[in-house]
C-alpha cells in the first residue's frame, strides 16, 4: 500500500524553510503586533498636514513605507505559517489577527492619497523638484497617475474596510482546497490501494497504466463537481467584488483596473488572445502527434500528462534535482550559482508535501530578509523545472531588493514570471544538448512542447476564461456552476481541436484553479513564457549583452514601467511579435518530431 502522508511534525526539518529568520520568536511576534498598533495610531497626526511642506510629506512617506515593510514581514510569516499546515486553526487565527491590522491600517491611511491628490498642482510640482522627497519621486507621480480613478477620503474609507470582506470568497476557495476537500483513493493495477493527493496528481497522471490514469482523473474532478454550486457561488463573489470596485473606482472594467494597477496596456492581454487563437492550428497539430504517439484510436484528457517517450521516466531525488539546476542554469553566471546553494543549504525552501499542506508553490520574498519557496517535490522532471522556477523567483527578489530602495524593490506580476520561465528555459535547453540518447533528447523536447502547450496555450485559454466571466459579471449574467461548466467546456474544444476527447469531468477544471482568485493574473504566464524562451535562448548561446541586459532587468524592482523593463532585455511585448516569435520555435520543436 502506498505510504500516507505524514504530519508536519513528523517531517525532517531540514526539508522544511525556516521561520525564524522572519520572526524569531513569540515575544518578537508580539512586539511586531505592538509596533504596527502604535504605527496606526501615528496616521491621525499627519492627516491634513501632507500639503503643508516637503518635509511633512517626506515623515508621513517614510513612516508609511516602514509600515509596508513590517505589515510586509508579519503577513509573509502569518501566511506561510497557514500555509504549511491549513488544518492548524491556531495558524488561521493568526492570519486573521494580522488581515484584521492590516485593514485597520488601511482604513487609517485612507485619507492620504484623497488628500495627496487634492495638493494644488504648483504646490506638488515644487514638492517634486525638493531634493528631500526625489526617493519618492516616482512614487508619488503614480499615485497622481490614478487620480481619476480615487475617490474622496469617506469612500475611499469605506473601501479600505471593505478589503477583507472582499477577500472572503479566496479564503473560502483557499481553505476548501487546501484543508476541506478529499479524493477517493484508486486501485492499481495489482489491487493497492492508491491515495489521491494534490501532491500526488499529477504524478499518478503521469502513469502509463492508462486505467489508473483514468480513475485518478474521475476521482479527482467528482470531488470538485460535488462541490461545483459551492464554488461557483465563491468564484462569483470574487467576480463580482472586481466588477463593484471597477465601478467604483470609474474603470470600464475589472480587466482595466487590473492592468492599470501594473501599468500593462490592456492591448497586451487582447494581442495575447488574438495571437494566439490565430496560431491554435498548431495546438491541434500536437495533439494530433499525441495521439500518434500513444496510438490510441482517442485522445482524452487524461491523456495529455502521460509521457511520450521513456526518458522522461527518469527520477530526480531532491539532492540530483539541486544538482542539476545548479548546472544546468551555469549560463547565469557564478554569482547567481553560489546564491542558488545558499538558497538550497540554508532552509529557504519547503520541499515535501505534509497532511494539511498547501498545493501548488510559490516564491515569498520580505525586504531585508531571504526568499522562501514552498513546494511538493515528487522526485519528478516538473518538480526539479517547477524548483528551478520559483528559484528564479526567489533571486529576481534578492537582485531587486539588493539594488532597489524599499519603495521601488517590489515588482509587478507581468515581469515576475519572466524571471521564473528563464530558468526553466536555460535549464531545458541544457538537458536537450546534454542528452546521452536520442530516445531521451526526444523525450525532453516533448516535454518542452508540453511547456508550451500548459503555459503559452492552456494559460491563455485560462485568461479567455477569466475574461469572459467577468464581462458576464458585468453584464449581469449568474455565474452558475451550469454555465461556468458550460463555457469552459467550449474553450477545451476550441483550444484542443477536433482529435481531442474533451470529457464531462474536465469542464468543472475552472473550480479547482487558485489563480482565477488572483484577478487577471494568469495572462502574464503566456506573456512571460514568450519573453523567456527569446532572453534564455540568447544568454544560453553566450550572448553577453542579453545576459548584462538581464541582469538589469532583474535589479529594475519597479524603477520602470514593466514593458520598459523588458526592453533592457530588448523586447518589445506591446505587439504580436515576441508571442508569436515564442510559437514559431514551438511549430519548429513540432515539426521536427513530426
Amino acid at each position: 500500500m502506498a505510504e500516507a502522508l505524514k504530519k508536519r511534525s513528523e517531517m525532517d526539518p531540514q526539508f522544511q524553510w525556516d521561520l525564524r529568520d522572519l520572526i524569531p520568536t513569540e515575544k518578537a511576534l508580539e512586539e511586531l503586533f505592538s509596533e504596527l498598533e502604535s504605527g496606526i495610531g501615528r496616521y491621525e497626526g499627519f492627516k491634513g498636514r501632507l500639503g503643508e511642506d516637503a518635509a511633512v510629506l517626506k515623515e508621513y512617506l517614510d513612516h508609511d513605507v516602514a509600515m509596508d515593510l513590517k505589515f510586509s514581514r508579519l503577513l509573509a510569516y502569518a501566511i506561510q505559517k497557514r500555509d504549511e499546515d491549513t488544518s492548524q486553526s491556531a495558524s488561521q487565527a493568526l492570519l486573521s489577527r494580522a488581515q484584521l491590522l492590516l485593514s485597520r491600517a488601511m482604513e487609517a491611511s485612507s485619507f492620504a492619497e484623497p488628500e495627496l491628490l487634492g495638493i494644488p498642482e504648483p504646490v506638488m510640482k515644487g514638492f517634486l523638484e525638493d531634493g528631500a522627497l526625489s526617493g519618492y519621486r516616482l512614487y508619488l507621480e503614480r499615485i497622481l497617475a490614478r487620480k481619476e480613478h480615487m475617490l474622496g477620503e469617506r469612500e475611499e474609507r469605506l473601501l479600505a474596510g471593505f478589503g477583507q470582506t472582499a477577500a472572503a470568497p479566496s479564503a473560502i476557495f483557499t481553505m476548501f482546497n487546501n484543508a476541506d476537500v478529499r479524493f477517493q483513493a484508486v486501485r492499481g493495477g495489482d489491487g493497492e490501494e492508491i491515495p489521491v493527493t494534490h501532491g500526488s496528481y499529477g504524478t499518478l497522471m503521469e502513469s502509463r497504466d492508462r486505467s489508473l490514469r483514468q480513475a485518478v482523473f474521475h476521482s479527482y474532478y467528482s470531488s470538485y463537481r460535488q462541490f461545483s454550486n459551492t464554488l461557483a457561488a465563491a468564484y462569483e463573489g470574487h467576480v463580482k467584488q472586481a466588477c463593484f470596485t471597477a465601478r467604483a473606482r470609474n474603470y470600464s472594467s475589472s480587466r482595466e483596473m487590473s492592468l492599470a494597477a501594473n501599468e500593462v496596456p490592456e492591448q497586451v492581454y487582447d494581442s495575447l488572445l488574438e495571437t494566439i487563437g490565430s496560431r491554435l492550428p498548431a495546438l491541434h497539430r500536437y495533439v494530433r502527434l499525441r495521439k500518434e504517439r500513444l496510438g490510441l484510436p482517442e485522445l482524452h484528457m487524461y491523456d495529455l500528462f502521460v509521457p511520450l517517450a521513456g526518458g522522461t521516466d527518469k527520477r530526480y531525488p531532491y539532492e540530483e534535482g539541486k544538482r542539476l539546476i545548479l548546472e544546468g542554469l551555469k549560463p547565469l553566471g557564478e554569482e547567481y550559482g553560489k546564491l542558488l546553494e545558499t538558497g538550497f543549504s540554508s532552509r529557504w525552501i519547503d520541499v515535501y508535501e505534509n497532511q494539511g499542506k498547501r498545493s501548488g508553490g510559490y516564491s515569498r520574498h520580505v525586504y531585508g530578509c531571504h526568499p522562501y519557496v514552498l513546494m511538493s517535490y515528487t522526485d519528478s522532471l516538473d518538480s526539479v523545472l517547477t524548483l528551478a522556477h520559483e528559484m528564479g523567483h526567489s533571486l529576481h527578489s534578492w537582485y531587486s531588493d539588493h539594488a532597489q530602495p524599499p519603495a521601488y524593490a517590489g515588482y509587478t506580476i507581468f515581469v515576475a514570471e519572466v524571471a521564473s520561465t528563464c530558468n526553466e528555459v536555460i535549464l531545458f535547453q541544457h538537458m536537450i544538448r546534454q542528452a546521452e540518447t536520442r530516445e531521451e533528447k526526444e523525450s525532453l523536447i516533448f516535454q518542452l512542447l508540453d511547456r508550451f502547450r500548459s503555459v503559452m496555450f492552456r494559460q491563455t485559454m485560462f485568461a479567455e476564461f477569466e475574461w469572459e466571466t467577468h464581462k458576464m459579471c458585468r453584464d449581469g449574467i449568474p455565474l452558475t456552476a451550469d454555465a461556468l461548466c458550460s463555457l469552459y467546456h467550449g474553450l477545451n474544444e476550441k483550444y484542443f481541436g477536433p482529435d481531442m476527447c474533451v470529457d464531462p469531468e474536465i469542464d468543472v477544471e475552472w473550480a479547482r484553479i487558485p489563480h482565477f482568485y488572483y484577478t487577471f493574473y494568469v495572462y502574464q504566464y503566456a506573456t512571460a513564457f514568450a519573453a523567456a524562451v527569446t532572453i534564455g535562448q540568447r544568454i544560453f548561446d553566450g550572448d553577453k549583452n542579453a545576459l548584462e541586459g538581464y541582469f538589469n532587468f532583474l535589479k529594475g524592482g519597479s524603477s520602470m514601467k514593466p514593458t520598459e523593463l523588458l526592453k533592457l532585455c530588448g523586447l518589445d511585448m506591446e505587439g504580436p511579435g515576441v508571442v508569436n516569435a515564442a510559437l514559431d520555435v514551438f511549430e519548429s520543436l513540432l515539426g521536427s518530431l513530426e
